[in-house]
């Protein structure tokens, strides 16, 4: 480790682990990523064996304060760090932060949000901090998109989140492409962003979403009939699911013409590729420095002593 540690802070995923030690400046000194998720866990116990390990690799001294979010503060979790309602504002999930108790560091808990409408119940359990990262860094009002497994969409004003909608997307690209009939048409799950076919079918499933049942079965019988490629469905199937998500979107909330993307990695360019191919001005903000910067503004607050 380098610098002079301030806090350490955890993004504790379903399926990841990731932490980084700040210094007083939000700089990271050191890092650490693992498989070590919630799906990993094997019961409440599991948590601080698992966490005190990762400290230990980086030489975080015994006093280090921790600051989590993510699905350790889910009902499966290390501590159920309950949900806030919306209208949320972001400085609520800081000032709602749950201490874990039994343990000698301080180790906190960012809480997530529940929509508590009976017509579109949701909830978000880590997002919150990337945008309350992205709020840091001056976006506080908008349309956000966090596309991922479950992508979740914000209407963020003022900094307070007044509701949100998720899409499984992720999810049933995975499902279909692997378990279903349309995986003997895919070879290779991956999609390249600027490919024809992607496009394609993301617009038409913007344009007609009631459709999108019938179009991914088509995926199969155009290469059995000699019209595509053998094995190149991935980039129809995640396009067609892509748009029809953007068709959710701009329905539940009523325009895209500005999307903020809080997203990393090849789901970046993805999104920001049918964003803007279906008319969609974007502003991207690397998901990574989000959560970063939300943990450690929480942080800021339960430790800053200046």
């Amino acid at each position: 480790m380098t610098g002079c540690p301030f806090c350490a802070a955890v993004d504790w995923g379903t399926s990841t682990f990731r932490l980084w030690i700040f210094d007083a400046d939000g700089m990271v000194v050191a890092e650490r990523r693992s498989a070590d998720g919630l799906q990993s866990m094997g019961g409440r116990e599991g948590f601080p064996g698992v966490l005190e390990s990762h400290l230990a690799e980086v030489s975080a001294p015994d006093s280090l304060p921790v600051v989590i979010c993510g699905m350790a503060g889910s009902r499966q979790g290390w501590v159920e760090a309950r949900y806030i309602d919306t209208p949320a504002p972001l400085d609520r999930v800081i000032d709602s932060a749950v201490r874990v108790e039994g343990v000698a560091r301080d180790v906190r808990i960012l809480p997530g949000v529940a929509q508590r409408d009976p017509s579109h119940p949701d909830v978000i359990r880590g997002e919150e901090t990337q945008l309350l990262g992205a709020t840091v860094a001056g976006s506080r009002d908008g349309l956000f998109c966090m596309p991922g497994t479950h992508s979740k969409w914000v209407r963020l004003r003022a900094g307070t989140i007044e509701g949100f909608a998720t899409f499984m997307t992720g999810e049933l690209f995975s499902l279909l492409g692997r378990q279903s009939i349309l995986a003997h048409a895919i070879s290779d799950m991956a999609v390249n962003p600027t490919d024809s076919g992607f496009l394609a079918a993301v617009r038409a499933g913007m344009a007609r979403p009631a459709d999108i049942a019938n179009r991914i079965f088509e995926i199969r019988p155009a290469q059995l009939l000699g019209f595509a490629p053998a094995g190149a469905g991935a980039a129809r199937l995640s396009g067609a699911l892509i748009g029809t998500e953007l068709a959710g979107a701009k329905a539940r909330f009523g325009t895209l013409a500005s999307v903020d993307l809080i997203a990393s990695g090849t789901l970046s360019m993805l999104y920001a590729q049918a964003l803007e191919a279906t008319g969609s001005a974007v502003h991207l903000i690397d998901a990574d420095v989000a959560v970063r910067k939300g943990l450690f503004a929480a942080a800021r607050r339960f430790w800053d002593q200046t």
